[in-house]
């Protein structure tokens, strides 16, 4: 279903264009895109959109005198402004000639939507409206797939920490298994009245920005707090203040600012740097991480008090190869998902393929079988995948666990004494471990058992 309305966006950046075309596509909107302003609002005039994302700062001319040129030629359509000034003296100045908001850059893609939205409920909009958010949050309620006891069990842990609306929570696992995913489903879950519904959710890599850096970013400066601060900057825990902020790998934080996390965490409270005056934030905490923080804690590496402030919830996501049941059920989402996206017929996984996908590793957890997929339904035709459409290096890695080799006449000969059945089911647990370097799912595989069976004959046995 689309929104059937239409967004007009100028700006010189193609950059800013292209991530904004995107997001807007995604949500339903009909988009057109400009980065010259020659002849622009003749265009805007012809095409006749219902929203206008304009830069305030262009090359060769005023956004503002663009906004005036639109209100005196009554161009019906809501405009919004871009700035990458955080004072927003220009944008306030826009919005009292005529314009109905304003962006501040860097923004994301929720940024756009919920400003959007606002837009369109101060016009006569507000249907659309109610259909994007419903849209969007189904979108991310639907994301996180499994049908294994271990996704069933956070489910529900995640259903009780959103009724009771937790401050923090610290969501671990290895690179791929859908940590952000995770924390989005749970912004959705904590904000689900249709008043909470355009709650900010802001995620930041903690590994990817130097210290200085990533704290200006999080706590935010006042003028003159160094060299490059003409103006006072908001930090993004104010930005997400009632909202979620996701610190994405707060396992790679350095130590300085660890403390200042833990202040923040503790108090509910931030001060920007260079600031004197603390400033409350009402704002759901989600931190991820793919480090054993536990053992960066033992290796002083990462501060005992912030990870016990942390984990008081604590989510922990296995990795695919430990939930292999989840991988049919996410196949089939993948598949019908691109097939919509790509205009292509949705095809299906035969059991011999299927069962191979399911045997394999997965080092790169969901993110990796999720791109195979996209692959198989961008370049193959075939109603349905066979093992021979997978790709050579999968076989090869699935080969040996798949095998069915019988074992030689008189391998399990049974001692004169006797041998209890549960003996023996025992010792051939432990020699398919053996047989498959003590991956379990491959063990799993090799005595013809699912993922949950053999783990529960482990613990039957006290194997570890």
């Amino acid at each position: 279903m689309k929104t059937d309305k239409k967004v007009f966006m100028l700006d010189d950046d193609e950059l800013i264009l292209s991530m904004l075309s995107r997001v807007l596509k995604k949500a339903g909107f009909e988009v057109l895109s400009e980065s010259r302003t020659e002849g622009v609002v003749n265009k805007i005039k012809a095409w006749s959109p219902d929203v206008i994302l304009l830069d305030i700062r262009l090359p060769d001319r005023s956004g503002i005198d663009i906004l005036k040129e639109i209100k005196e030629r009554e161009i019906d359509a809501e405009v919004i402004m871009l700035t990458a000034d955080d004072t927003a003296e220009t944008a306030v100045k826009a919005m009292k000639l005529g314009a109905a908001d304003y962006l501040t850059k860097p923004f994301n893609k929720e940024e756009v939507i919920i400003v959007i939205g606002k837009v369109m409920e101060k016009g006569s909009l507000s249907q659309e409206v109610t259909y994007l958010r419903k849209a969007y949050s189904d979108i991310i309620e639907r994301d996180f797939i499994g049908e294994s006891d271990v996704i069933k069990d956070i489910m529900a842990k995640i259903d009780k920490m959103a009724e009771a609306q937790v401050s923090t929570i610290l969501i671990t696992g290895e690179s791929g298994t859908g940590k952000e995913i995770l924390s989005r489903m749970i912004h959705h879950l904590m904000n689900e009245s249709d008043t909470a519904s355009c709650s900010p959710f802001i995620s930041i890599n903690c590994a990817a920005m130097p210290e200085n850096l990533l704290e200006s970013e999080l706590f935010g400066y006042e003028k003159g707090a160094f060299t490059d601060a003409r103006a006072g900057h908001k930090g993004l825990f104010e930005s997400a203040r009632g909202g979620t902020i996701l610190l994405d790998e707060v396992g790679d934080m350095k130590p300085a600012l660890q403390s200042k996390l833990l202040r923040v965490l503790e108090e509910r409270t931030v001060r920007r740097v260079g600031g004197k005056e603390d400033i409350h934030i009402d704002v759901t905490v989600i931190a991820t991480t793919n480090r054993n923080l536990s053992k960066a804690v033992s290796n002083d590496e990462f501060r005992q008090d912030l990870f016990f402030r942390l984990s008081t919830f604590y989510l922990y996501i296995p990795p695919l190869r430990e939930r292999s049941k989840d991988i049919p059920a996410l196949i089939r989402y993948f598949l019908s998902n691109f097939a919509i996206q790509y205009n292509k017929k949705e095809t299906t996984f035969s059991p011999e393929a299927e069962k191979l996908m399911t045997s394999y590793d997965w080092p790169g957890n969901v993110r990796e079988l999720k791109n195979l997929i996209e692959r198989f339904v961008v370049l193959e035709n075939a109603d349905s995948i066979v093992p021979e459409h997978l790709p050579k290096w999968l076989l090869d890695k699935t080969a040996a666990p798949m095998s069915r080799e019988k074992p030689s006449e008189g391998k399990f000969i049974i001692p004169d004494a006797g041998l209890s059945l549960e003996e023996l089911e025992k010792n051939l647990i432990m020699q398919a471990l053996e047989k498959t370097g003590q991956n379990k799912t491959k063990a799993a595989i090799l005595l013809d058992m699912t993922y949950d069976a053999f783990r529960s004959h482990l613990k039957k046995y006290g194997i570890k």
